[in-house]
C-alpha cells in the first residue's frame, strides 16, 4: 500500500533517494588523495541535505515553504526578520556573531509541520511565545536556553506571518564561528527559497556570491534584499547589483531595497520599510500553486546537484581505488625485488665466502686438501675416500656460520625493501597520510632474531629430509660414517655454491667445494635423490624468505584500506538515476 497522496513514481523516487542517502554515507576516502578533503565535505553536505530538505520535501510536497534569510555579518538578517514580525523576534545587535541560534517564525496553523523535525531532524525544537510586551526584546536568543548555540532550532508561531511559507534567521555565512558558518549552510541548504540581505556597501563582496551561484546552479528562488541604501544612489547601486545578478544566472531574482534610516530604540526599522517583502511573501502563501511550483524548482535544482555529487563520488572512488593500487605496488615491487636479492644471493656462491667457507674447509679436513681440489678434480675420488674413512669434524661450526650468513643476506634484503616503500610513499600525498610520523624506512624491531629462528627451522626441515631419505638401511651405514648434520651440512653447501657471483680464485675454491659435497651426498644417496633434495630445500628456504619478506611487507600494506573498482561504477549507475528524478522532479513531481 503507497503512503497517503504519493504515487508509484513518487515513492519509487523517494526510494532511490534514501539508497543515495546510504551509498554516500557508506563511501570511504580513507586516502589523502588531491581533492579528497573537499570531496568529503560535499558527501557530509549532500547526506544533510538529503536528511534536512530533499527528502522530508519530497514526501510532502504541499508543507509549508521555508524562506532562509541569509547574509554577511552585519547585513541586517535580523533587523529584516524583526521588521517583518513587527517586533523584535530575534536579536540583533553589535555584538558578533549576533545570530547564534536561529529562529523560525511560522503561522501557527503551520506548527505542526515544524514541531516534527519533518524538516532539519538533526536540531532539537525550542517552542517560545511572542512577546505580548515591547520591553520582552530578546525572544530566541542563547541566553534563553541551555541548549548548546547550533543544535537547536527556536519556533515562534505567530499571524503575522502568511500560513504556508515560514520565516527562518540563519546565522552569518561569514561569522567568525566555524560552528555558526556550518550552520548558516545547513540552513540554506534546507531552504525553498532564500531571501538573501546584503547592504549598499557590500553587495560585491565574493563570500555572498559564492552563495548566490550556488544558488543559480541549483535553480533555487531567491530574492536579494538590499539593506540601508542611501537615497542619492539607490539608482545607481540598484541598477549595478541587477546588472551582477544576470550576468550571474540570477536575473529571475527579486530585488528589494531597505533605505538607509535610523532604527528606534528597540532596533527596529520604521513602519512600512519592509512591506513590498511583506507582500512578495503573502502573495507567494496566498497561492498554493506558486508555492508548488517554486517547491518542485528547489527540490528539482537540490536532487541535480545530489546527482552532480554523486558523479563526484565516482570520480573520487576511482581515484582512490588508484591510489590504493599504487601505494601497493610501491611495496610489493620493493620487497619482491627485496625477496629476489636475497634468494639470488643464495644461489650465486656469496654465502660460501669468508666465514662460510673457512668453517666448511676445516669440516671437510684442512686447507690443503681444499685447495688440492683446485689443482687436480681427479684426485677428488682418493679424496672422499680417505674422507669417509676418517671421523668428520663438527657441523654445528658450519650450520652457525651459514645462519649468520644467511641471517645477514635477508636482513640486508629487508632493509632495502623498507626503504624503497618508505621513500615511495613519503613522495606521494596518500603514502604520506598513512604514515603520518612514523619511521619504517628499516626493518621492524625483532626482524633478525625472527629471520635468524626461520633459518634454523629450515635447517631442522633440511635434516628432516636428510633422515626421511635415508631411512633405507642401505645407507645407514654411510648415513652414521658421516652423521645426518654432515650430511646437511653438504646439502647446504651445494645448495649455494653456484658461482655467478665470484670472481678469481673464490671460484675455484667454491667449485671445488660444491663438488665435494655433490659427489659426498650422491655416494650416499645417489644423483637422483641429491637433485630431488635440493629442489625440496632449496624450495622451502625460498617459502620461508618470501614469508618473512611478505610479513615485513604487511607494515605497510596493512595500513593501505580496501578499495572496490567497482564502488565507482555503482556510484556512476546512481549518478544517472538521479539525474532522471531531478530532469522529472519539476514537472512531475508528487501530489
Amino acid at each position: 500500500m503507497l503512503p497517503e497522496g504519493q504515487d508509484r513514481g513518487a515513492v519509487d523516487a523517494v526510494a532511490l533517494l534514501e539508497e543515495s542517502r546510504g551509498t554516500l554515507e557508506s563511501l570511504d576516502l580513507p586516502l589523502d588523495v588531491p581533492g579528497a578533503a573537499e570531496e568529503r565535505v560535499a558527501i557530509r553536505a549532500a547526506v544533510a541535505q538529503l536528511d534536512d530538505y530533499i527528502l522530508p520535501r519530497y514526501r510532502r510536497l504541499e508543507a509549508p515553504l521555508l524562506a532562509v534569510v541569509g547574509g554577511s555579518t552585519g547585513a541586517g538578517k535580523s533587523t529584516l526578520v524583526n521588521a517583518l514580525a513587527g517586533y523584535p523576534a530575534t536579536r540583533a545587535g553589535a555584538i558578533r556573531p549576533t545570530t547564534r541560534q536561529p529562529v523560525l517564525l511560522h503561522h501557527p496553523s503551520d506548527a505542526a509541520w515544524f514541531k516534527d523535525r519533518r524538516i532539519l531532524p538533526g536540531l532539537s525544537r525550542i517552542t517560545r511565545t511572542p512577546p505580548h510586551a515591547a520591553a520582552e526584546a530578546h525572544v530566541g536568543g542563547a541566553e534563553l536556553t541551555a541548549e548548546p548555540a547550533g543544535s537547536s532550532l527556536v519556533l515562534l508561531a505567530d499571524r503575522s506571518i502568511p500560513a504556508g511559507i515560514a520565516v527562518l534567521d540563519a546565522p552569518d555565512i561569514d561569522s567568525i564561528s566555524d560552528d555558526n558558518r556550518r550552520l548558516a549552510g545547513q540552513l540554506l541548504a534546507a531552504a525553498d527559497l532564500w531571501i538573501f540581505v546584503t547592504t549598499a556597501n557590500r553587495y560585491a563582496d565574493a563570500v555572498p556570491w559564492a552563495l548566490l551561484l550556488d544558488a543559480a546552479q541549483r535553480d533555487i528562488e531567491v530574492a536579494v534584499v538590499l539593506d540601508r541604501v542611501p537615497a542619492d544612489v539607490e539608482l545607481e547601486v540598484r541598477t549595478d547589483l541587477a546588472g551582477l545578478l544576470q550576468r550571474q544566472g540570477l536575473a529571475a531574482a527579486k530585488l528589494f531595497v531597505i533605505h538607509e534610516s535610523a532604527l528606534d530604540g528597540q532596533g527596529m526599522l520604521p513602519a512600512g520599510a519592509v512591506d513590498p517583502i511583506r507582500a512578495w511573501l503573502e502573495e507567494l502563501a496566498a497561492d498554493a500553486s506558486s508555492r508548488a511550483d517554486i517547491a518542485r524548482r528547489t527540490l528539482a535544482g537540490a536532487v541535480r546537484s545530489l546527482a552532480h555529487t554523486v558523479r563526484a563520488g565516482a570520480v573520487a572512488a576511482d581515484d582512490q581505488y588508484a591510489a590504493s593500487q599504487r601505494l601497493r605496488k610501491i611495496v610489493e615491487s620493493a620487497y619482491e625485488a627485496a625477496t629476489v636479492q636475497a634468494l639470488a644471493a643464495t644461489q650465486d656462491g656469496t654465502l660460501l665466502r669468508g666465514e662460510v667457507l673457512a668453517r666448511w674447509q676445516d669440516f671437510v679436513g684442512t686447507g690443503e686438501f681444499i685447495r688440492g681440489i683446485e689443482s687436480g678434480i681427479g684426485r677428488l675420488r682418493d679424496r672422499i675416500g680417505a674422507f669417509f674413512s676418517g671421523k668428520p669434524a663438527p657441523s654445528v661450526v658450519v650450520e652457525a656460520a651459514i645462519e649468520s650468513g644467511l641471517q645477514a643476506v635477508v636482513v640486508e634484503a629487508a632493509a632495502k625493501g623498507a626503504e624503497q616503500s618508505d621513500a615511495g610513499w613519503r613522495v606521494d600525498p596518500a603514502g604520506q597520510g598513512l604514515l603520518g610520523g612514523e619511521d619504517l624506512s628499516t626493518p621492524s624491531a625483532g626482524f633478525s632474531a625472527e629471520v635468524a629462528r626461520e633459518i634454523r627451522a629450515w635447517q631442522a626441515d633440511l635434516l628432516e629430509l636428510i633422515r626421511s631419505e635415508g631411512e633405507d638401511k642401505r645407507f645407514t651405514a654411510r648415513m652414521l660414517s658421516f652423521g645426518v648434520n654432515g650430511l646437511g651440512v653438504a646439502l647446504m653447501v651445494v645448495i649455494f655454491a653456484a658461482t655467478g657471483g665470484l670472481t678469481g680464485l673464490e671460484i675455484g675454491v667454491a667449485g671445488g667445494t660444491a663438488v665435494v659435497g655433490q659427489k659426498l651426498l650422491e655416494a650416499v644417496f645417489g644423483e637422483d635423490a641429491v637433485r630431488r633434495l635440493a629442489r625440496k630445500a632449496r624450495s622451502q628456504l625460498e617459502e620461508r624468505t618470501r614469508r618473512l619478506m611478505h610479513a615485513e611487507a604487511e607494515r605497510f600494506l596493512s595500513r593501505v584500506p580496501p578499495q572496490e573498482q567497482q564502488e565507482a561504477e555503482a556510484f556512476r549507475s546512481l549518478a544517472e538515476k538521479l539525474h532522471a528524478v531531478g530532469a522529472t522532479t519539476e514537472t512531475e513531481a508528487p501530489e
